[in-house]
């Protein structure tokens, strides 16, 4: 359970991070703070969409499918198919979040602060899942 409490926190807070910058991008929030960095040239970049789609709308989408299934896997903690479920949505935002960061690194050579953060949260995201999928099915109960 408390792998999936950890799925749950981390994707609530990735949720917020990518819905901050893509209320930046739609131009409803002020200045973007970042300090030091290239925020606002990575999320301008033609880099910021995706087949056609803005990429922080795709990390509020999968942080709040990510927040949503681990919801309902602690309804259903025995059930082995939710950890595979939460392995596999974080597996895929894993895959996008390196090709961000290879893109981010290597072709704009800029770097966003508040992406680097979502980076971290999903590394975090997957190895909470990872740990809660490698634990098994919960023991039965004693009757």
């Amino acid at each position: 359970m408390k792998y999936r409490m950890a799925v749950a926190a981390l994707s609530l807070a990735g949720f917020f991070v990518a819905l901050y910058l893509y209320l930046w991008k739609l131009g409803l929030v002020g200045t973007m703070a970042c300090g030091t960095g290239a925020c606002e040239a990575v999320q301008l970049s033609p880099y910021s969409q995706f087949l056609g789609v803005e990429v922080p709308l795709i990390g509020v989408l999968g942080y709040l499918a990510l927040f949503l299934v681990s919801l309902l896997a602690l309804q259903r903690p025995g059930e082995r198919r939710w950890a595979a479920l939460l392995l596999g949505l974080a597996s895929g935002a894993l895959l996008f979040t390196l090709y961000l960061k290879y893109v981010e690194f290597f072709v704009l050579r800029a770097v966003c602060r508040w992406c680097v953060l979502s980076a971290a949260l999903v590394v975090l995201i997957f190895v909470a899942a990872l740990l809660d999928w490698r634990r098994g099915p919960d023991p039965a109960p004693i009757r």
